[in-house]
């Protein structure tokens, strides 16, 4: 159970470092990454469901066993973008340094199944 603890703390902490200045960056991001956005709302509202994820890590990880069914769409969101990071990748659609954070998600997918099914044993 520490484990499982651990990884979505952390998985938590990183998001909101990765994410919260995402809020501040709009306008730099189409800057240096041309085109500019253009549908504020959906880059908004990626933000601010990604930081909800976050939050959704912290209480799993405050009782890893008792939250265990979370732990699904949490593997589901970290796979999600992983692949979706990847294909964009591959078709040449994504900066290669922006695979920091498909790998980053890839990862703690990963870290997910593993503390979802270290934590079945725990279950009465």
């Amino acid at each position: 159970m520490k484990f499982a603890r651990a990884v979505f703390v952390i998985a938590g902490i990183w998001g909101v470092l990765v994410l919260a200045p995402l809020y501040f960056m709009f306008g730099m991001i189409g800057r240096q990454d041309p085109p500019p956005i253009s549908h504020p709302a959906f880059y908004y509202g990626f933000v601010g469901t990604a930081l909800a994820w976050q939050i959704a890590f912290f209480i799993i990880g405050a009782s890893p066993v008792r939250f265990r069914p979370i732990m699904i769409p949490s593997v589901i969101e970290k796979f999600a973008y992983a692949i979706a990071g990847a294909v964009l990748y591959l078709q040449a659609r994504m900066r290669s340094s922006d695979l920091v954070f498909v790998a980053a998600d890839f990862v703690f997918g990963i870290l997910f199944l593993v503390a979802f099914f270290t934590t079945a044993k725990r279950l009465p």
